[in-house]
């Protein structure tokens, strides 16, 4: 699994790595040297805003589509997980930040998936490595990588010595034993905590993603960045007693009903008819619109076709709104009346489904920029305050300080300078935790640059 990048305000591209130096920042006062800065936020327990109840038929199907079948298309002939205790272990220099998140990460599978996993001991063979490293090491073997994980392996130099040989290929596993975690060390603490939940869950348990899944952090398009209630209750179900390692389809779906009634009790109620499965073609246009590499014509053309797709299939998910979510992003540069207008109609689709949730938070940023530059703050202060709680109950630092930033921005244009400074201090906390502080730097600069004062 790949960590994409976000466009979160107008048409500035925020980029989900940065340096792990930390040069002077500026604001609106002058430069002022990091070690005056306010020191970084970091969330901490559980997401707070509760996940709709899923049907057990339709959390049985996510499952199964989950855990048989890799990103790439590929089948997986029987059904695998760690059996017996489970111990994770770092290797390489890894920032401080690493171990909190991972030591919170491992307390929330404790405690909500109930698996039987904690910190490998002094000198012990973990079972899970994570393995931190420099970028540019990481992606010399794998360009374009993020972070990823692999099976039957400990460590990096293990992984290199058997990369090309069938070890490596979770399709041949029977059972779980070892496995690696391997994430650039050398970014902001918020990229390695989101790697750090997506491919620890990936080495437990399902090892898919699916684009219709709207509260999961196994799908790609990167709403949730920490894993969910929902993520919990799978992996809760893939270490059920009921279940074991190298079982086939058959056996696993006629146990099911069993286990999803014991994982989500609340779920014992008529089923809905099954999701349909994203199509090749659909999945190809939301990847090409969302791509870095790509033109700002192919992806608005990818992103027109994907939300062609999912409006002649007439679906009724988050699919559709996530696709005109796209197309904004990828008009902004060309075409801002086209862009506003896919905003607003990806933040009416995303809270008919779901409210003021993490999804409409997505979309909230980009308008709220768009008031903010029309010297409108009070349009921007209430799309700000709508959105703020949500991006806070989902642990997403980078679009809470984003929303803080322009809210201070708002808050000065109206006159409240005190005000503006103290939220301008919070955005700047949960900036030096979502990018480090050279992108934060460059982060304020942007979002100052959106006021018509500027």
């Amino acid at each position: 699994m790949m960590l994409r990048g976000l466009i979160l305000a107008g048409a500035v591209a925020l980029a989900s790595c940065t340096p792990a130096d930390a040069p002077p920042v500026a604001s609106r006062a002058g430069i002022v040297s990091a070690a005056a800065l306010p020191p970084a936020h970091r969330f901490t327990g559980v997401p707070q805003r509760p996940i709709p109840v899923q049907p057990n038929g339709q959390l049985a199907r996510d499952f199964m589509a989950l855990s048989f079948q890799l990103e790439t298309g590929r089948q997986l002939p029987v059904f695998t997980r760690f059996e017996g205790p489970i111990t994770v272990g770092v290797e390489g220099e890894a920032p401080s930040s690493l171990d909190a998140d991972l030591d919170a990460l491992i307390a929330r599978l404790r405690t909500e998936a109930r698996i039987d996993v904690s910190r490998a001991g002094r000198g012990e063979m973990p079972s899970i490595t994570v393995s931190a490293l420099p970028r540019k090491t990481l992606q010399s073997v794998v360009p374009g990588a993020a972070c990823f994980v692999v099976p039957r392996v400990t460590g990096w130099q293990d992984y290199l010595d058997r990369r090309f040989s069938n070890a490596v290929d979770w399709t041949t596993l029977k059972t779980r034993t070892r496995a690696s975690i391997f994430l650039p060390g050398d970014v902001s603490a918020q990229e390695i905590r989101d790697c750090l939940h997506e491919e620890l869950a990936q080495a437990l348990g399902p090892l898919n993603d699916l684009y219709r899944l709207p509260h999961s952090v196994f799908n790609d398009d990167n709403v949730h960045v920490v894993l969910t209630s929902y993520d919990m209750m799978l992996l809760r179900a893939t270490y059920d007693p009921a279940l074991r390692s190298g079982m086939s389809q058959e056996e696993i779906a006629a146990v099911l009903p069993k286990v999803m009634a014991r994982v989500n009790p609340a779920g014992r109620r008529p089923d809905r008819a099954a999701t349909v499965e994203s199509p090749d073609d659909w999945t190809r246009s939301i990847r090409g619109a969302l791509s870095p590499a790509g033109s700002s014509r192919n992806r608005l053309a990818q992103a027109e076709r994907a939300v062609a797709i999912a409006t002649d299939a007439s679906w009724r998910d988050s699919r559709l709104p996530f696709a005109q979510l796209a197309l904004g992003r990828a008009a902004l540069s060309t075409d801002a009346d086209r862009a506003i207008a896919a905003f607003l109609a990806a933040g009416t689709g995303f809270r008919r489904l779901y409210g003021d949730g993490i999804h409409a938070a997505h979309v909230a940023v980009q308008l709220a920029a768009f008031a903010l530059t029309a010297g409108q703050p009070e349009s921007t202060l209430r799309i700000v305050d709508r959105a703020l709680p949500a991006a806070r109950d989902a642990q997403n630092a980078g679009i809470t300080s984003t929303l803080l930033m322009i809210r201070s921005q708002a808050l000065a244009m109206r006159g409240a300078a005190e005000l503006s400074q103290e939220v301008r201090s919070e955005a700047i906390s949960w900036g030096r935790y979502a990018w480090g502080d050279r992108v934060l730097a460059r982060r304020l600069a942007e979002i100052d640059a959106l006021s018509p004062a500027s």
